[in-house]
């Protein structure tokens, strides 16, 4: 028995049954030449479920759209030789004990032409603005808006077909998704734009589109933020009403699971309460929440001016996450930096060896381990 005894509870929802609360979260690694997925990939996520990781989310896998990848070696999640790439990933994993899931992703405005594939295919979004204010890319119309949803529907198909054990959407950051949720780049004036709810209307086609196309006790996971890479003060919600008026449509159209994306799971999300995102989302939609948010580690990834300068981070304490787990405000805990260090984190925890953890060194990016 140890302090983090929470963490480790058995998951049992209503489709996700895992052996502990610990989520590997998304961390896009720009390792796959070609976008395939090859074996040092297949072994990076071994290791995590080797250590101990209950449910490992892929790094974000590109949609079969030209403007859906915006950086070199992103694997895609479309054709023969990437699926079979991730296809032996899950192998790994479900030999290793654990369970995953992929990341399907589209970019939006963020994409610039001259990235593979795509080759001169600007970036889609529903304006043409990664940022407010600034048209750089091409606002999408319904034939596009229809291309896209298929495409996520496809890539959930087959991430089931291939022995995946959940599907998460992309909907956070200032992508595609929450480009059509973000007033500052959401200016249209057809059914797609307006008020939250109607710009909504895109992200629960998708969703819709990949309920229908998986089976039915299939888990459908939707990642999405507050704030966009973009803008870290950005906010969709600013009461925990609007934020229930923006969340149970989605549940209904057939989200099982919130992945509640914040850069500090401590921090409140509303006033009057100490509730953090993930913890609200639960309470308001009834689903299962992951948290997430610089777990485990004593900086952010990036500085709050948005500066890409990657910080170091040394282990801390965990003592508010097994809290708050102590108290189900949430369901899952999500580990980022903290699993690029310490592959084992998941382990090392459960055994009481968080003396043992490495830090997070920002040249960890450059490498697969």
């Amino acid at each position: 028995m140890t302090q983090a005894d929470a963490l480790f509870r058995p998951l049992e929802s209503e489709k996700l049954t895992l052996k502990n609360r610990v989520v590997m979260a998304p961390m896009t690694r720009t390792m796959s030449p070609g976008n395939v997925p090859n074996d040092a990939v297949i072994d990076y996520y071994r290791r995590r479920a080797e250590g101990g990781v209950g449910l490992i989310i892929t790094e974000g896998t590109f949609v079969d759209h030209p403007a859906a990848i915006a950086y070199p070696n992103v694997p895609a999640f479309f054709g023969d030789e990437a699926l079979a790439g991730w296809k032996r990933v899950v192998d790994a994993v479900h030999e290793a004990g654990g369970k995953i899931a992929p990341q399907i992703w589209h970019v939006g405005a963020i994409r610039k032409p001259g990235i593979n594939p795509g080759g001169d295919t600007p970036g889609y979004s529903p304006s043409g603005m990664a940022v407010p204010g600034k048209v750089r890319g091409h606002a999408m119309t319904q034939d596009d808006i229809n291309d896209v949803v298929a495409a996520f529907a496809k890539a959930a198909k087959d991430a089931e077909a291939i022995g995946f054990d959940a599907v998460e959407i992309h909907g956070a950051h200032g992508y595609l998704i929450d480009q059509f949720f973000w007033d500052g780049t959401n200016q249209r004036n057809d059914e797609y734009g307006g008020d939250l709810t109607a710009r909504s209307k895109f992200a629960l086609e998708v969703v819709k589109a990949v309920r229908a196309a998986v089976s039915r006790d299939f888990p459908v996971i939707f990642r999405f933020s507050q704030w966009k890479q973009q803008d870290y003060g950005a906010r969709l919600c600013e009461t925990p009403e609007e934020l229930g008026a923006f969340l149970q449509p989605l549940a209904e159209a057939g989200v099982d699971i919130f992945h509640c994306s914040t850069r500090r799971f401590w921090e409140p999300e509303f006033d009057g309460s100490d509730l953090n995102l993930a913890g609200w989302a639960r309470k308001l939609t009834g689903k299962p929440c992951i948290t997430v948010g610089s777990v485990g580690l004593n900086a952010d990834f990036l500085p709050e001016d948005g500066t890409a300068d990657f910080k170091a981070a040394e282990p801390a304490s965990i003592d508010n996450l097994v809290d708050r787990m102590d108290r189900d405000e949430f369901d899952m805990v999500a580990v980022g930096r903290a699993l690029i260090a310490n592959p084992d984190w998941a382990n090392q925890v459960q055994a009481g060896k968080l003396a043992d953890l490495a830090a997070y060194e920002k040249d960890m990016l450059h490498k697969l381990y």
